[in-house]
Order: C-alpha cells, then structure tokens, then sequence
C-alpha cells in the first residue's frame, strides 16, 4: 500500500472501531481501553481488578481470553467489513495477578477471501508476554461506514 492508502485505511479503521465501540458494552464494562487501531492491527489494554482473580490468586484464564478476543475483534473488523470469530485459542504462558496491567496487540497475517489470521500477544506491565492467542476470522453481511 501507498502512505495515502495506509492514511486512507487507518481513518476508516478508526470510523469502524470508533463504531464498534459505541455498542460494546462488554469491553466498556470491563474497562477497557482501546490504545490503538490501524488497519488490520489492534492493541486493548486492561487493568486487571480484584473480580477478576481467581481461587489461585490469579486472574482468571476468561480475563485473558476476553481481552485478546476484543484485540481480534477489533483488528478483523478494521476494514469496513462486519467480521466474528470463527476458530480461535490460547496458550496462557505466565500468571497474572491483581492490579496488573494486560495489553493485547493484534496483528493480521493473512486476510483472503472471507477468511483472516490474526496474532495477538498479550502482555503485562512489564512488557512479559503472558498469553498467546490465534484467531481466525470470517466475514459475514455488513459494515461500519457506509459506502
């Protein structure tokens, strides 16, 4: 892509995400943040609360998972076309515990056809990784900004 194309798919990144936003009550209800959206990429971050820890005193495998997932959701959506999970999974590599801070960045490495893969790495304050999670996406029926 040319630096006008990428500037011109970034905005509507930001339109497609800004949309999705508006409707995400779960991401909101969690608290959320969504640090960075482009084309295809994605970064969430969250603070990881007293709720969330569980019977070993850590944050609950679910936690992660959400959080990776919007990563995914947000990053598969970013090209105007509505977008839902169709495979993913999740390898939990380290702990993480109350008060900590778990970012997910999602990078797209392929998109054809209805189909996309996605990576995204979840991290802690420390710049740790503490989760690796794949996502495969299909496209179904409708779009953010309209044409």
């Amino acid at each position: 892509m040319q630096p006008t194309e990428n500037l011109k798919a970034d905005a509507l990144a930001a339109a497609c995400a800004e949309a999705m936003w508006a409707e995400d009550h779960v991401a909101q209800n969690l608290g959320m943040k969504l640090d960075l959206i482009k084309s295809g990429t994605a970064q969430i971050s969250m603070a990881v609360t007293g709720d969330m820890i569980n019977g070993h005193e850590i944050c609950h495998g679910g936690y992660m998972f959400i959080l990776a997932d919007t990563a995914f959701a947000y990053a598969c959506n970013s090209h105007n076309q509505f977008c839902v999970a169709q495979h993913c999974d999740i390898s939990f590599l380290k702990p993480v515990k109350k008060l900590d801070t778990m970012r997910a960045l999602a990078i797209e490495r392929l998109r054809q056809g209805r189909t996309g893969i996605y990576d995204i790495t979840v991290t802690n304050q420390l710049q740790e990784i503490v989760a690796e999670f794949r996502g495969i996406s299909r496209t179904i029926k409708g779009e953010f900004v309209p044409q």
